[in-house]
């Protein structure tokens, strides 16, 4: 008789919180430093795995009078919130290729407290992700790679993609869905296509959904079911647009009796009210639409910021006249 697998637990699972990293793609980073510690704090209580600060980013490309921190996530920023980090929490910050000062901004680990870099990129800017991640591996840290909006990508170049990746020193590379437009069944395929492409170099593979058809959830489980051992989540599912996999649920799931979900729901109750009322994420309608369309959600957020906000149709009809 085979075990329940509901029951049970995969203890190789490690869960990312992005919730400040992802999150601040709504509010340019400009997360209150009360808000970005008792994350911080949640994340250590709870038994989180790793946090995501923020992004690794260019000062010359993201005006700093216009972002907050988090959009660069220096040094001293990042200690203001987490001092040494006497904690098992793994601080990770994000790279984008084409928008970060790697060779320099990125400082060797033995100066920093952060832990985790991970390499962000489209398919097409494969190259200098590999000299990013080679880079950020020989200074010392743990890398992963995230090529974006792999919805939009042929099956050819992700092969290659993968075929080129599979021989970094990376430690992860992981699914992405930027555009909330996958599917389980398309999950399922994209992770037995890359769990293959690193056979034999102990990569793991990750998966960082969001919340357009309202699947992360669903796809971060189909994910896991196929071997992905890397997830993402973000508090309440806070995110860019539709948002992400919600933490809340994730952790409820995985049942492993290291995560203790209750400082999550405290950090809900007591914070997230008041981000509510200050920005705006979830599966709303323009999100569906650009979700089903295969479509970044700029679209979608520019309506929303819009005096025609509530209108649906009207934003059908314009994603739908522009196809």
């Amino acid at each position: 008789m085979q075990p329940a697998p509901w029951i049970t637990y995969r203890p190789e699972i490690k869960v990312l919180d992005c919730t400040i990293r992802d999150g601040g793609l709504i509010n340019n980073h400009q997360f209150t430093d009360d808000f970005v510690r008792a994350v911080y704090q949640t994340c250590v209580d709870a038994g989180i795995d790793y946090m995501e600060i923020g992004y690794k980013n260019s000062g010359r490309i993201f005006a700093p009078d216009k972002h907050g921190a988090w959009k660069y996530c220096k040094e001293d920023d990042v200690r203001r919130i987490v001092g040494d980090n006497p904690s098992n929490l793994k601080i990770a910050a994000m790279a984008d290729a084409g928008k970060s000062d790697w060779k320099t901004d990125i400082i060797p680990k033995e100066k920093s407290v952060i832990d985790l870099i991970r390499v962000a990129c489209y398919v097409h800017q494969t190259a200098e992700a590999v000299d990013m991640i080679k880079d950020a591996h020989q200074k010392g840290y743990e890398v992963s790679c995230n090529i974006m909006a792999i919805s939009t990508v042929q099956d050819a170049e992700i092969d290659q993609a993968l075929e080129v990746v599979a021989q970094t020193p990376a430690d992860t590379v992981v699914v992405v869905d930027s555009f909330g437009a996958l599917y389980s069944e398309q999950v399922a395929m994209l992770v037995e296509k890359y769990r293959k492409a690193g056979e034999g170099t102990g990569k793991e593979i990750g998966i960082h959904a969001h919340n357009n058809q309202e699947l992360a959830f669903a796809n971060t489980i189909e994910a896991i079911i196929r071997g992905a051992n890397r997830v993402d989540a973000t508090m309440a599912g806070i995110g860019r647009g539709a948002g992400n996999c919600s933490m809340e649920l994730l952790l409820g799931f995985l049942r492993n009796p290291k995560f203790n979900i209750r400082p999550v729901w405290k950090l809900l109750q007591e914070h997230m009210p008041k981000i509510k009322e200050e920005v705006e994420w979830g599966p709303l309608p323009p999100y569906i639409v650009t979700g089903q369309m295969n479509q970044h959600p700029r679209s979608a957020m520019a309506w929303r910021a819009s005096d025609d906000r509530d209108k649906c149709l009207d934003f059908y009809d314009k994603v739908m006249a522009d196809v």
